[in-house]
């Protein structure tokens, strides 16, 4: 049985290491090294993964299969979407990631975490969900689809110098 839970300071460099690790797995191929550490210097540090923990306007959700087993998924979201003026949506909630132990993928713990998602936005009055999607991330876009997610803008996404085309999804609630 899978167990989620909010992430605490003390899972700080779990995440961060799980969100490196997935992130490489996906994506490293396309950067130049000097870029991508420079990324996940920014991104990924313990420094920065423990202020995002700290912000009470992102929240990460994690999964582990049994008490301090180690992480298998997390999800961030942020109540203030940073892509709210693509859109009319008065109350957008951001999807910021959903990571997969690579070895775990598959196994239903993306799927837990976006209900979980899409039950806070519920909750919290969110009239949308808006996420960014790497434009050739083609398994991510149909996971995204099934959840009834589309495409309503073509927007960019840096890793240090390398500006990638991303896809802004959204999903109204």
């Amino acid at each position: 049985m899978t167990i989620l839970r909010d992430a605490t300071p003390a899972d700080a460099e779990m995440l961060a290491r799980l969100g490196r690790e997935s992130f490489c797995h996906a994506f490293e191929h396309l950067y130049r090294k000097a870029d991508l550490d420079q990324f996940l210097e920014e991104a990924y540090s313990v420094e920065a993964v423990a202020a995002e923990i700290a912000d009470l306007g992102i929240r990460h959700q994690l999964t582990e299969d049994t008490p301090g087993s180690g992480l298998t998924a997390y999800i961030k979201v942020k109540y203030a979407s940073p892509y709210a003026e693509h859109s009319d949506a008065q109350n957008p909630l951001c999807l910021g990631q959903l990571y997969t132990d690579p070895a775990r993928t598959g196994e239903g713990l993306g799927a837990r975490l976006m209900d979980w998602c899409l039950d806070l936005a519920r909750a919290r009055g969110c009239d949308a969900v808006q996420l960014s999607v790497y434009s050739e991330n083609y398994g991510a876009q149909r996971f995204y689809q099934r959840y009834g997610f589309a495409k309503i803008a073509d927007i960019g996404f840096w890793v240090g110098e390398q500006r990638d085309a991303e896809f802004l999804y959204e999903l109204r609630l």
